[in-house]
């Protein structure tokens, strides 16, 4: 057992709010508190690129987020068969916990990038737009985990540990016992994600579509340390459990993604951030990939500058 902690957590006392006759599940509110902040994101980089409107953000967020619940319930489900198997009236209470990211991405992603293309908004446009929104919507839907007091780590004594109370302690551990807070971890990984992921658009304008193959990479970098520190009951290949071999495909596939992408950049001409102007070309691969054209009016303005008294 650990004990003599100098610090920690506190479990929470209540997972719901009673506002009159309704009773309103945190689990939910967190979740729902994050896919608006995400909507809200995405729609301001849709305007801030020319390429749509909030409207159609939200339009497009409402299909991909339920996308995205199904998504991530049906792998949940799958990957705890154990726990549904006899009880299936279980599987729709979601305010029970129990949602898969892996598949709520799988699901969701591909929807939302399909509903873009209908609206006019390109494949690459939309993947670019929404990838920092993704792990902002994450860092604020972890939060619910701590409501449920779910999914935390292994046992520790650190000053930051979280409590759990007795009902919902894993068994085999004692009253008292502090664990790795994991959706603490996971929550600040996604917001740090979500700000590098914005820093990099800013600082490097990547070609559209790169930046969802980032957010991927990321994504699974974290989760498979976090995956690590977690003792809920999952299934293992490998010594590995199931998450952490899904979160090695993520950063496999999205690294692999990004390299094709970069050998093949998308640029499309009403897209502000693209590095339309030659004068900013500075980096060696992307000098090389300027045409004879291109060289030949490089040359043409450089000697027109030189003959200019006022250059």
């Amino acid at each position: 057992m650990i004990v003599g902690v100098v610090a920690s957590i506190p479990s929470p006392s209540f997972n719901s709010i009673d506002i009159g006759p309704l009773s309103l599940n945190i689990y939910g509110l967190a979740i729902a508190s994050g896919v608006v902040a995400a909507v809200w994101m995405f729609g301001r980089r849709l305007e801030e690129r020319g390429a749509g409107t909030s409207d159609d953000a939200s339009a497009i967020g409402i299909w991909a987020v339920l996308a995205g619940v199904i998504g991530s319930r049906l792998y949940h489900v799958a990957t705890d068969w154990d726990r549904f198997e006899n009880d299936l009236a279980a599987i729709p209470k979601l305010w029970e916990g129990g949602l898969g990211i892996p598949g709520g991405l799988l699901a969701g992603i591909p929807v939302g990038m399909y509903l873009g293309r209908r609206k006019g908004i390109s494949l690459a446009m939309t993947a670019t737009c929404a990838a920092p929104a993704i792990p902002l919507a994450q860092a604020i839907g972890r939060w619910g985990n701590y409501f449920n007091q779910e999914l935390y780590g292994r046992a520790t004594d650190l000053p930051w540990a979280l409590e759990i109370d007795d009902a919902h302690l894993v068994e085999g551990y004692a009253s008292g016992t502090t664990f790795h807070p994991t959706f603490l971890y996971e929550s600040l990984w996604s917001l740090a994600l979500c700000g590098v992921l914005l820093w990099i658009d800013k600082r490097f304008r990547p070609a559209l579509g790169q930046l969802m193959a980032m957010f991927v990479m990321g994504y699974g970098i974290g989760r498979f340390w976090i995956e690590g520190l977690r003792i809920d009951r999952a299934d293992e290949l490998a010594g590995l459990r199931w998450n952490q071999w899904v979160a090695l495909a993520a950063v496999i596939g999205g690294g692999a993604a990004l390299a094709w992408m970069r050998r093949h950049p998308v640029v499309e001409e009403h897209d502000p951030f693209a590095l339309d102007d030659r004068d900013d070309v500075t980096d060696l691969d992307e000098f090389d990939e300027l045409g004879d054209d291109d060289l030949a009016a490089t040359d043409e303005r450089v000697a027109a500058d030189d003959l200019d008294p006022e250059s």
